[in-house]
């Protein structure tokens, strides 16, 4: 598997209409070219990467730092794949087309004849992943979940941190379905990021294995996680945990609803989940019922998880915001004209564009 993120500044702008059409007509003529002489998979997994992605954005002219890059290039992309039939498909996208996303792969699924469950299930366990098990102050607004004819997948999601009007990019690739595959472990690699962060909740990480095997055990025994949580949900109740810095600040500023953390607590141990990937799935559980009981694990067993940001650390027409200048149409129309032109001639030929 092959993951990634990408931070940058967000965008409050909008695309305008006649770059969003030649951007839809490149883009969608460049996705053709790489499925023609390779095949669909190759095109899922340049889409994947990070580095390709931002690349791809900035050929078609979109601002090389901007949040907008993510958002108007896979809705131009998901555009283009749809009217040019390719068998690649985008589902998703930003704010409330992203909740559509499972009843989008339900109905290609029922028009495809596959079973779409096990697509839908992912879309949701990669969305908390990046939400919920990388609590790094980015919050999802963006999920785009890509899919292949062959069953072969890719998600790419965004989120936002208003504070410091940053985005960042998470993209995945799994190839086939692997039922054994454990995503929630190191699941992100080749990472590029703008910044790093410190003292984040990182429970993807290895050294978090043992926080969240005991967060699993915590949940099925609700007799002693309720002792445990009256520990440090009340500090002033114990000396030894009042003021202990927790990734960055104290204990007793977490600001939890307790009645309400109780009751999401009691609904999830009913449900006896055995392992991380269904206690994240399981209706309710957000970032602070996963900070609680991580923060359990930690304070009262000793079993600490990861801080550290699993981050690390070229232009066809011009920009959209002037950088490196501003976009000439006539090149980019010339651009669309002449890949247009040979697409059609390999198509013809059947000898694809690499030299012979």
């Amino acid at each position: 598997m092959k993951t990634g993120i990408a931070t940058f500044s967000l965008d409050t702008g909008r695309c305008p209409a006649w770059l969003f059409r030649r951007m839809k007509q490149l883009g969608g003529l460049m996705a053709e070219m790489i499925i023609e002489e390779y095949d669909e998979e190759e095109l899922l997994k340049r889409l994947s990467d990070p580095t390709y992605f931002q690349a791809l954005g900035c050929s078609l002219a979109f601002d090389w730092n901007s949040s907008g890059l993510t958002v108007v290039l896979l809705a131009a992309l998901k555009e283009s794949f749809r009217e040019r039939n390719l068998k690649i498909h985008i589902f998703g996208g930003k704010g409330k087309t992203s909740r559509k996303t499972p009843m989008e792969i339900l109905t290609f699924g029922e028009k495809k004849g596959f079973d779409p469950n096990p697509y839908i299930k992912l879309s949701k366990l990669i969305a908390k992943i990046d939400n919920n098990l990388i609590q790094d102050s980015f919050s999802l607004y963006h999920h785009s979940f890509i899919l292949n004819e062959k069953g072969s997948w890719g998600v790419i999601q965004q989120g936002l941190n208003l504070n410091s009007a940053k985005a960042r990019r998470y993209h995945w690739y799994g190839g086939r379905l692997e039922p054994d595959a454990d995503l929630t472990e190191e699941s992100h690699q080749g990472i590029a990021s703008q910044i790093f962060l410190k003292n984040i909740l990182n429970l993807t990480a290895q050294s978090s294995r043992a926080n969240k095997d005991l967060m699993v055990k915590l949940i099925n025994q609700p007799k002693d996680l309720n002792r445990d949580l009256e520990i440090f949900l009340r500090p002033r109740k114990s000396l030894f945990l009042d003021n202990h810095d927790f990734y960055s600040h104290p204990v007793n500023r977490e600001k939890f609803n307790l009645k309400r953390l109780r009751a999401t607590l009691e609904k999830t141990s009913s449900l006896n989940p055995q392992d991380i990937e269904n206690l994240v799935l399981a209706k309710g559980v957000g970032p602070k019922t996963i900070r609680a009981l991580s923060l359990v694990a930690e304070l009262v067993y000793k079993e600490p998880a990861s801080k550290i940001d699993p981050a690390r650390y070229t232009f066809i027409a011009g920009g959209k915001d002037g950088i490196p200048y501003p976009v000439d149409r006539q090149t980019y129309d010339e651009t669309i004209e002449l890949f247009n032109k040979a697409l059609i001639k390999s198509k013809r030929t059947n000898v694809g564009f690499k030299s012979k």
